[in-house]
């Protein structure tokens, strides 16, 4: 596994991180715990030392089933969370202010509960779990967020950007009140590349790259027939005729396979890593043997540049959560 510098917080992630969305309840099928730890049991023995959780993901269990992985291996590690909007819309109604997103009191309620929740002292890293820029001005989110600093309850700051938004937090980039960001990035969404990765690289920000599976449609594994539980975010993500547009667009990649790249889901995860800005990405990962064909990935190679040149034209912007 290799390792980055994670921004201005100067602490070194693991490149591949624990996407741990997945095994909250409620979201994405079925789930079974047991199986759940020994992915993320695994994580650890094969180097990975930045897991991502959410107070959303289950209510808590996520954030639960880390906190029993930690009892089991005896073996913390850096741990990122997320305060869900009040509202719990993603993304919030036009001309919500940042009050009533996320008043003070409940950063700091859901914070104290995250804490209980992991079983910790202090988070590694807080994050809003939405973002707009027009909240920059409202100060009772960040008197929040330095009280709970100040109180020793929260290490670092970030936030996580809307979908398909990387626009919507360049002015917090800006301003130095975060410390991290976390931002959809992957071969159909490149759009990150265009303004926020060089302001984070600027301003020493670190980035979290989430959804570098599309959900995954890039994972290679999905065929036009694929069923997914009902209620699921896939069954969702991919209704109607999304399912069948996202297998075309991953077959015209298969040409640029070969070499020590023998998958899309290979190719997906590197080309991610292949950027600078990118401290780590996390993949979304429910057994073990998915952290293993993600972690093998990490060798620090980034794509050949004429790779990375031929996947510009495998942009797709649209946006799927709509």
């Amino acid at each position: 596994m290799e390792y980055r510098r994670f921004g201005r917080t100067d602490v070194q992630v693991s490149e591949i991180g624990f996407g741990a969305w997945g095994i909250g309840k409620g979201w994405w099928g079925q789930t079974d715990d047991t199986l759940s730890i020994s992915a993320v049991i695994r994580a650890l023995e094969l180097g990975v030392t930045f897991i991502d959780t959410a107070h959303a993901y289950g209510d808590g269990h996520s954030e639960r089933l880390i906190a029993k992985t930690f009892k089991e291996v005896r073996h913390r590690v850096f741990v990122a969370t997320k305060v869900p909007p009040k509202s719990r819309e993603w993304p919030p109604k036009e001309g919500t202010a940042a009050r009533q997103a996320f008043p003070a009191d409940w950063i700091i309620t859901h914070t104290e509960q995250s804490l209980r929740n992991l079983e910790a002292e202090r988070l590694d890293l807080q994050q809003l779990h939405i973002w707009r820029d027009e909240w920059l001005g409202e100060l009772e989110w960040q008197e929040a967020v330095r009280r709970l600093k100040q109180q020793g309850k929260i290490r670092f700051f970030g936030v996580s950007i809307m979908d398909h938004q990387p626009g919507s937090a360049l002015e917090l980039v800006k301003s130095g009140l975060v410390d991290t960001v976390q931002v959809i990035y992957n071969i159909f969404d490149q759009s990150p590349e265009e303004e926020l990765f060089p302001l984070c690289q600027k301003h020493d920000v670190g980035v979290i790259a989430r959804v570098p599976f599309d959900e995954g449609g890039l994972t290679g594994n999905l065929t036009p027939d694929t069923t997914f539980p009902p209620k699921s975010v896939q069954a969702f993500y991919f209704r109607e005729d999304r399912l069948r547009e996202t297998c075309e667009h991953v077959g015209r990649l298969k040409p640029l396979l070969g070499g020590e790249i023998t998958t899309v889901a290979q190719l997906a995860l590197k080309f991610c890593l292949s950027h600078p800005a990118v401290s780590t990405v996390i993949p979304g990962m429910r057994r073990p043997a998915h952290v293993e064909a993600n972690s093998a990935v990490s060798d620090g190679k980034p794509l050949a540049p004429e790779t990375l040149a031929a996947l510009r034209s495998h942009a797709w912007p649209r946006n799927f959560y709509q």
